[in-house]
């Protein structure tokens, strides 16, 4: 009876990071930065793989998708923390409502990317001789369109279980963007099919895609172990150093931030999860990979 008399939410209070003025000048302008880097990065990425006959192969097929995941889901969280960063703003629950499907879409889609490329690195290093074969056009399309396929599963799952939620008394969110663990813990109704959503796409979704990284790494590390010259094992290992770093730092902060208990340092760590991160891929994989160089240089 409570919960029927209560006025339903339409509309949710974002936090931002800060109180203190000059905190949040600084914090706009560094957001505001790493946005706009994270913009001509992944698309300079995007536009120097279109534009190189030399980097038209699988790996850079899967890197050219994966700037643009990041350049996607960097657009669909920064521009709302720039605004919560400064103040409490209110978003529509329509508005809550398309940010969980774009945010759950990309980021299970980059999931799966990175599986595909820890998959297309144990082929070359593991099968080189089958590589070609293997990691053909039609199969490098089909792990790639997998992996949107996956996302778009996650992301209508997650909107489903997000309409089956009703909210009534706190709109607050402690996080800069709206994400389906705080949505729940608000939720004054019944939680049981949003948090079997959620528990069944961690489960069946995370889990699976990075136990391909894993043993995929696994295979190459004994690989590379196996080889007798130094110099070998080290060109070896560069071919897969890149991805290898992107990895964990995506795995890492995203574990951090879904598997730990609540507490304050969730903002942050949601910040490096959807905000650092996509900035940073395109120069760990120009950095150290000498086609991308090469290619910057022609």
């Amino acid at each position: 009876m409570a919960e029927s008399n209560c006025t339903q939410v339409t509309e949710f209070s974002l936090t931002g990071f800060t109180e203190d003025l000059a905190a949040q000048v600084t914090l706009f302008l560094m957001f505001l930065l790493i946005y706009l880097v994270t913009i001509l990065g992944n698309l300079g990425m995007i536009l120097l793989i279109r534009a190189s006959p030399q980097l038209h192969s699988p790996m850079y097929y899967f890197l050219g998708n994966l700037a643009f995941v990041d350049l996607c889901s960097s657009t669909v969280i920064t521009p709302r923390l720039l605004v919560a960063v400064v103040l409490e703003k209110g978003v529509a629950y329509a508005g809550c409502v398309a940010q969980v499907f774009v945010f759950d879409l990309f980021g299970m889609t980059e999931c799966f990317l990175l599986a595909a490329m820890a998959y297309d690195r144990y082929v070359a290093i593991c099968h080189p001789l089958l590589y070609p074969l293997v990691m053909s056009p039609k199969r490098s399309f089909q792990l790639v369109a997998g992996s949107y396929l996956v996302g778009l599963t996650n992301g209508v799952g997650q909107t489903i279980g997000m309409s089956s939620l009703s909210f009534c008394g706190s709109n607050v969110i402690d996080l800069f963007f709206c994400d389906v663990s705080p949505l729940i813990s608000l939720s004054a109704s019944d939680t049981t099919l949003s948090r079997a959503i959620l528990r069944t796409s961690a489960s069946l979704f995370g889990v699976s895609s990075s136990l391909v990284v894993l043993v995929s790494y696994m295979a190459i590390i004994s690989a590379i172990l196996s080889i007798r010259s130094a110099k070998s094992k080290r060109k070896a290992f560069s071919t897969c150093a890149s991805h290898l770093t992107t990895v964990s730092i995506f795995y890492g902060t995203s574990f951090f931030m879904y598997l730990k208990p609540s507490s304050r340092a969730d903002k942050w760590a949601a910040m490096l999860y959807t905000v650092v991160t996509p900035m940073l891929n395109p120069f760990i994989y120009s950095l150290r990979n000498k086609e991308v160089k090469e290619a910057l240089r022609r």
